[in-house]
């Protein structure tokens, strides 16, 4: 192939030796290049291509599907020396091969050289340098074409949304709209846009360009629903977007899973497990985006049983070896409490990216254990793959909830040093809460003062909560302010203050507190605790008579703690807000929703089972405490997944080191 580019070509009548019609050898040629022997379909078809030079964009198609920069080059070659360059179609496909190859420099010198450029040409271009995400080079050449189709508005409206530009996107398919240009937006258009109304969670423009699908009749098209029904849910109207996936013509795996996630990221995580089992009931099979979607689910509701049943599934696809299905499974068996099977899973991973690394070190962060965590990221490092910013929080994460303070602020100084990576709000707080957990408060509060990026609410919840720990009353105050300027109706840090004012026994600020929530309207989010038994979730609140056992839970609960007060278990009622008697404080620590929980599991449950706990705020000393002592009196391993953490007791200790 190569000695032929050197030949000196004319494009002169010619008869093939080969006595096959022109039409059967076309074929052949096209099926050889399809299936990447393009050195073979060159040899034995040349006739074809110096009879109609057009032949050699299937040459450069395959160049492109075979990633092969190399022939496209010597194809390049051959192209000039037998005056096909002068061939606008010809030279369009030479500089998409280019383009897709990610050969842009050339590609651009190819462009700047073209005696005969057309739209298409503008259009391969924009394509080359979104695929690079330069889009600056990209508006530029839109902006100088002297005229432009569908294609170079599409290109271009993508390419915003595929890089979240989606205000920008939005902007420009409402300037190609108004124009009236002579053609209409397409599937592609749409669906482009409407993921860029997702982007933005925009439901007005959403309905907007819903009333463009209908007017346009593309309402049935599949892409366009799909991304319609993706538009409602992810701006929080899951209604609206079910009812879009119902009205479709025919439900496929991609309608299923657009259905399931759409419940999943709107919070509905036991209806994205009913859509899931009524897919398979109708006999459509699973993939890897459906368990991905379902896997999440069972971590956010912490059921194990249900999670090991789509494990099951998992296997039975054979999706066990999809690294993003992995990962989920990772995830959810360490939220579920199981972190020696997502230990397993991770070492029987057949291959791993980045995000399966990172997932496992966030799992070991979020069970306290650090050392393990920092273990694991040196493995990255010997693998040779580069951490990212989601790798360096989980890191971080990890040295937070195990003291480890010196390690932690060694890995985020490293992070701009060593990884590139400009640390973001998020790897902040992490270092803001490994300084207030070692009792460094005015150098955290230091630091969200002077750092490059805007605190929010949960930076400064992370030192109100540091406060608390230190029993710092007076910084806690001043803290808490800061709070309540960004949101005065965030009710969990008028609770921390009031709590730290009643660690103090500073009643008339307790009260202060309560009558701001008060006048705010604000109210205190119920501590609720729960479970799963025998694949039922049971849920507790305190003060809640609902549940069917709940007054033998009630007589149990409180034989339970008389027996712990014999072991020793004293009532910790700094941990009460209210200036009350001492028996009702005492009565309101008895109550809270894990002891609620505790109680149950260990009436339901036979000696020496596991108990897993699951609640939406973060336990208080007391529980921490007489869990301990249950631990040990009952010899029951006790997992309690908190909002911040995860606490294993085991025979009166935690794993946490009372440090959380």
């Amino acid at each position: 192939m190569g000695q032929s580019c050197l030949k000196p070509l004319k494009f002169l009548p010619f008869r093939s030796p080969n006595t096959r019609p022109f039409s059967t050898a076309s074929t052949e040629f096209s099926l050889l290049c399809s299936q990447g022997y393009i050195k073979e379909a060159f040899n034995k078809f040349s006739f074809l291509i110096w009879n109609n030079p057009a032949h050699f964009s299937s040459l450069l198609r395959s160049c492109i599907q075979e990633n092969s920069f190399s022939l496209t080059k010597q194809l390049h070659s051959l192209i000039i020396t037998s005056g096909c360059l002068r061939d606008k179609f010809v030279c369009n496909h030479l500089l998409n091969a280019y383009a897709k190859l990610g050969q842009l420099d050339i590609a651009v010198h190819l462009f700047d050289k073209m005696s005969k450029r057309n739209v298409m040409s503008s259009n391969i271009l924009i394509g080359g340098y979104v695929q690079i995400g330069d889009l600056g080079s990209a508006c530029k050449v839109f902006d100088e074409m002297g005229e432009r189709n569908l294609a170079s508005w599409n290109a271009m409206i993508t390419g915003l949304t595929q890089f979240e530009l989606n205000d920008k996107a939005l902007n420009l398919f409402t300037e190609m709209y108004e124009l009236g240009l002579g053609y209409l937006p397409d599937a592609f258009t749409l669906g482009s846009v409407l993921r860029g109304c997702a982007g933005l969670k925009d439901l007005n423009r959403g309905r907007q360009v819903h009333g463009c699908v209908l007017k346009l009749g593309l309402e049935g098209h599949f892409v366009v629903a799909s991304s319609l029904a993706h538009m409602y849910m992810r701006s929080g109207s899951l209604r609206e977007g079910e009812i879009v996936i119902m009205s479709m013509p025919a439900q496929t795996v991609a309608a299923w899973n657009t259905l399931i996630a759409g419940r999943a990221q709107n919070g509905c995580f036991e209806g994205a497990l009913e859509l899931y089992n009524l897919m398979k009931i109708a006999g459509f099979r699973p993939d890897k985006i459906t368990f991905v979607s379902v896997i999440s689910s069972c971590s956010d509701l912490a059921t194990i049983g249900q999670g090991q049943q789509i494990h099951s599934d998992v296997v039975k696809t054979g999706a066990v070896s999809v690294v993003a299905v992995v990962s989920s499974l990772i995830s959810m068996y360490s939220k579920c409490g199981s972190l020696g099977e997502a230990e397993k899973i991770f070492e029987e991973r057949v291959e791993a990216d980045i995000v399966l690394w990172s997932a496992m070190i966030s799992a070991y962060g979020f069970h306290g254990r650090g050392k393990n965590a920092v273990e694991l990221f040196h493995c990255i490092e010997q693998e040779g793959l580069a951490p990212n910013h989601v790798t360096l929080l989980s890191l971080l994460y990890a040295c937070s909830h195990s003291g480890m303070k010196d390690e932690g602020l060694k890995f985020f100084n490293l992070m701009v040093e060593k990884y590139n990576i400009e640390p973001q709000l998020a790897h902040y707080t992490c270092v803001v809460d490994l300084l207030g957990r070692a009792g460094r408060l005015q150098e955290a509060e230091a630091l969200i003062r002077s750092m490059p990026v805007k605190p929010d609410v949960v930076i400064w919840k992370t030192l109100l909560s540091a406060c608390k720990i230190h029993k710092n009353a007076d910084m806690a105050r001043n803290i808490a302010e800061e709070v309540l300027r960004i949101d005065p109706h965030d009710s969990a840090s008028y609770v921390l203050l009031a709590n730290v004012q009643a660690s103090a026994r500073r009643w008339k600020n307790v009260s202060e507190v309560r009558k701001s929530m008060k006048d705010r309207g604000v109210k205190k989010e119920p501590g609720i605790s729960w479970l799963e038994l025998k694949n039922q979730v049971h849920h507790f609140i305190m003060g809640d008579k609902s549940h069917p056992q709940s007054n033998e839970v009630d007589v149990y609960l409180k034989e339970l703690i008389a027996e712990l007060k014999l072991e020793g278990y004293v009532p910790d009622t700094g941990s009460v807000l209210h200036d009350m008697e001492l028996e009702e404080q005492e009565y309101n620590l008895v109550h809270h929703s894990e002891k609620l929980a505790i109680a149950f599991a260990l009436m339901n449950t036979p000696e020496g089972f596991p108990i897993r706990i699951m609640k939406n705020l973060r336990i208080c000393g007391d529980c921490h405490m007489a869990i301990k002592y249950i631990s040990k009196m009952k010899n029951r391993e006790i997992i309690v997944r908190d909002a911040s953490r995860f606490h294993h007791f085991k025979d009166g200790c935690c794993s946490c080191g009372d440090y959380w």
